[in-house]
């Protein structure tokens, strides 16, 4: 079992800059909602700058993870977000470079993976922060929560499938893929995959209820959400690599 935390920082950081820019198009948050993720996912490419240089560094995946801190960092008081964008997309293509620069014998299907989790740990993470900035700006629309949500549930199982297609999580449930732990992991996973799904609707839900009460229980879930979110990524991410 291994994971590469560097290829995780990148993808982490490339899904988030890339909703915010989703949520932000509308004009209707204020900029220190832009200022801090651009903040945090700075500081997440440039740890996984530095995980990589430490660990075993693929070139072109460190490039970009330096130039998507420095584009968020140069956005970070732009009242418009094209520069959001353009950082995500330079993350993007270092995932895609990350994955040219392993050695893997599923490499598109490896790729697919490394390109759906970007978007499905953007996606919850953003959730997550979105709904926590509600308690410093309450006049926003309920509508960008639900929007993200709504991205969240769409690809939630894009994320699950993936991790299915051979050789895939299947594999470690059936025990064909040993995962040290007697099959364990494997049902956790399978946990975490299903919770994520079930949080995310539940969220939905919430929103629906009129009293503000209501978009801080969606908060709540969305904290629950962003731990099963990972955890259906990163295990399957590390049983899975060769």
């Amino acid at each position: 079992m291994k994971l590469d935390a560097a290829t995780v920082m990148l993808q982490w950081a490339s899904g988030g800059m890339l909703f915010l820019w989703f949520t932000k198009r509308s004009g209707e948050i204020s900029m220190g909602y832009g200022k801090l993720l651009r903040g945090v996912y700075a500081a997440i490419a440039m740890l996984g700058v530095g995980l990589g240089v430490a660990f075993g560094s693929i070139i072109g995946r460190e490039v970009a993870a330096a130039v998507l801190a420095t584009l968020a960092i140069a956005s970070i008081s732009r009242r418009d977000n094209i520069i959001d964008i353009a950082a995500a997309a330079v993350g993007f293509v270092g995932v895609v470079l990350a994955s040219l620069g392993t050695d893997h014998p599923d490499d598109l299907l490896w790729l697919a993976r490394l390109l759906v989790g970007a978007v499905f740990l953007g996606a919850v993470s953003d959730a997550m922060l979105l709904g926590h900035w509600y308690l410093v700006q309450p006049g926003m629309p309920r509508k960008l929560l639900n929007q993200l949500t709504n991205v969240l549930l769409v690809v939630w199982p894009l994320e699950i499938v993936v991790f299915l297609l051979p050789t895939g999580m299947i594999s470690v449930l059936n025990g064909s893929v040993d995962d040290g732990w007697n099959g364990v992991l494997g049902w956790f996973w399978l946990a975490c995959a299903s919770m994520t799904g079930v949080l995310a609707w539940f969220t939905r839900a919430a929103l629906r209820e009129r009293s503000y009460s209501a978009v801080m229980a969606a908060t709540g879930l969305s904290y629950l959400a962003i731990l099963t979110g990972f955890g259906t990524d990163l295990i399957a991410r590390a049983l899975l690599t060769v």
